[in-house]
């Protein structure tokens, strides 16, 4: 079928299979230029398949040689449709790594679930034996509890009390007024459960029983901070509490067991993530603007060649008074956040594309989904139902 990009809010509902190959590549490209010796050399990504998580095992595979099992929760092609953007990258990330000659297998399934970790660590054990570094990248909407059967759903509101501010309205290209009423104690609570820090001591805990925890393994869970103007929202609000959650689970699972658990707050990118989270693309548009000015925009693939061969690996990781790993530090540099402060109360609907980078962000999310990526024939009659290499060995 010929496949075009389907829009909805912060979402595409359709991907390009040939796009999302090309896209993966481009990142397979910019690893292998990077090649470290020093690195893991078995990993487990716990969400694999797009964004930090698909970087990281990309880098892992292709910046260090590592083999990888990567467990997501896809939709793969049915009746006809394309499948999902992350179906498509998994598959195209397998095929390039067979073709590499490294090992890489895939989990589809709710990596919330007991059954999916028991299913990881049958894989480990029967083809690994053990993994020396666990990445921890889960972005979900909710998430059933395994122990009592109730499933929890996240929210992005701030606490204490409502918030208004600038915010994009991509669908019409316009900058509007959005407000936000603040979160309830159930709802803060929900958020803590689906995106904190538990399910990560979960996943530890089960790899460590089992002894597929090599000694001395690295694990990484990544988060955002951001400027002042997403703190409400973000930092402060409820998601903020969750990442907060995922720090405390850091040092816990540290103390626990034989291994260094850290966070890293990574830069703003245009992700499925971020992209639905109000004010934050209008922050990323006018960020990329100045960044790019600068030649210190990072997307993710060069922000997780810089965390795996300047943080995690090589000297002792340099951490921050909380523990952190900072990516964000180029984000964060005070010229930089000037600059963007400076741009911010003179963007209008009318100046978003002189003000800003936004022509940037719509490139980056249709990127996503594998639009708009060069030497794709995007009016080529092209087979949507593709399995993972790995499930046809």
């Amino acid at each position: 079928m010929i496949v075009k990009p389907r829009i909805r809010g912060f979402v595409c509902i359709t991907a390009h299979p040939k796009g999302c190959e090309a896209k993966v590549r481009e990142e397979i490209a910019v690893a292998r230029a990077a090649k470290c010796e020093s690195g893991p050399q078995k990993v487990l990504v716990i969400g694999s398949s797009t964004g930090y998580g698909l970087s990281s095992r990309i880098v892992s595979a292709f910046g260090h040689e590592a083999a990888t099992l990567g467990v997501f929760f896809e939709r793969p092609s049915t009746k006809g449709k394309p499948a999902s953007a992350g179906w498509y990258n998994s598959v195209a990330f397998e095929k390039a790594a067979h073709e590499a000659g490294l090992y890489a297998k895939s989990i589809n399934g709710d990596a919330f679930s007991d059954e999916i970790k028991a299913q990881t660590i049958e894989t480990i054990q029967a083809d690994l034996g053990q993994v020396d570094l666990v990445v921890y990248s889960l972005a979900s909407p909710r998430r059933t509890d395994p122990k009592t059967g109730e499933t929890h759903r996240s929210v992005l509101k701030p606490i204490g009390e409502s918030f208004t501010n600038r915010s994009l309205d991509t669908d019409k290209d316009e900058v509007c007024e959005v407000s936000i009423e603040p979160a309830s104690e159930a709802e803060i609570a929900d958020t803590v459960k689906v995106m904190g820090g538990e399910d990560w001591e979960l996943w530890m805990e089960a790899l460590d029983e089992a002894g597929v925890l090599a000694p001395g393994a690295k694990s990484v869970a990544y988060s955002y901070l951001g400027p002042e103007l997403t703190w409400p929202v973000y930092t402060n609000g409820t998601i903020g509490q969750a990442k907060k959650d995922v720090e405390r689970a850091a040092a816990a699972i540290s103390q626990k067991h034989d291994c260094q658990a850290v966070v890293a707050v990574n830069k703003a990118v245009v992700t499925q993530a971020s992209s639905a989270i109000p004010v934050v693309p209008l922050y990323i548009s006018i960020l990329f603007k100045v960044m790019k000015a600068r030649g210190t925009h990072e997307d993710c693939i060069e922000q997780m060649v810089r965390l795996f061969n300047e943080r995690l690996y090589g000297d002792a990781p340099k951490l921050d008074s909380e523990g952190r790993i900072r990516v964000d530090d180029w984000e964060m540099e005070p010229d930089v956040q000037q600059a963007v402060a400076a741009i911010w109360p003179e963007i209008s609907t009318e100046t978003l594309f002189e003000k800003s980078d936004y022509k940037g962000y719509q490139e980056n999310f249709l990127k996503l989904f594998g639009f708009g990526l060069e030497g794709v024939d995007y009016e080529e009659d092209v087979d949507v139902e593709l399995d993972l290499p790995s499930a046809q060995s």
